[in-house]
């Protein structure tokens, strides 16, 4: 999943949910140096991605995308699930996006110095273009799309991927909607062991 889904899968924990949002980076026993909540965070992240890539509906979402978008196929699908939940928040929480956004935004700030380098030099980007806010819309997935596929020195051709969203746009939205369901409880699951395990 990407950025939002790992966010709102934290809980009410900011630490937990920093953890959650950065731990892309941090491979390994690495993530033992940081504050226990952070760890959480942290394992529950390798979790969320590690059932996300196994299950069988996310799978066929890629699968539509493979052909043209291969091994980036996955990628592109935690960006189009991430527009699904915004788009849909209501439906998983009673605080207004923009809110929530802002107050992940004010959490950032406040721990700037725990963040690996790679997101302190993302933050200004991330703010100044909101991306978490802009995923809600299609033209804001085209703009993230655009610059991951910049990342890719434009090879993966990403940010075509809007055609096939538009295309297959309730077929996307309807795997999403039973994908996460399961998500949400699994990852429940998980925040109650690590909780356990790593405060005990």
């Amino acid at each position: 999943m990407n950025y939002l889904a790992h966010i709102y899968l934290s809980g009410d924990n900011d630490l937990v949910t920093l953890g959650n949002f950065m731990a892309d980076g941090i491979k390994g026993k690495r993530y033992k140096k940081y504050p226990k909540n952070i760890q959480i965070g942290i394992l529950l992240h390798r979790h969320i991605d590690s059932f996300t890539d196994a299950h069988e509906t996310f799978r066929l979402s890629t699968k539509r995308l493979h052909e043209k978008y291969g091994h980036y196929s996955g990628v592109i699908v935690d960006i189009l699930y991430d527009h699904f939940l915004a788009k849909n928040w209501d439906r998983y929480c009673d605080t207004p996006l923009s809110e929530y956004i802002d107050a992940f935004y004010d959490t950032l700030e406040a721990n700037y110095d725990l963040l690996p380098l790679r997101i302190q030099k993302m933050m200004p980007y991330l703010l100044a273009d909101n991306w978490l806010l802009s995923y809600a819309t299609i033209e804001g997935i085209s703009r993230v799309l655009d610059g991951m596929n910049r990342r890719t020195k434009n090879r993966s051709s990403m940010n075509e991927a809007v055609v096939e969203l538009e295309a297959f746009y309730e077929e996307f939205e309807n795997e999403f909607f039973e994908f996460f369901d399961e998500l949400i409880a699994t990852s429940k699951e998980k925040l109650e062991f690590l909780n356990q395990m790593i405060h005990d």
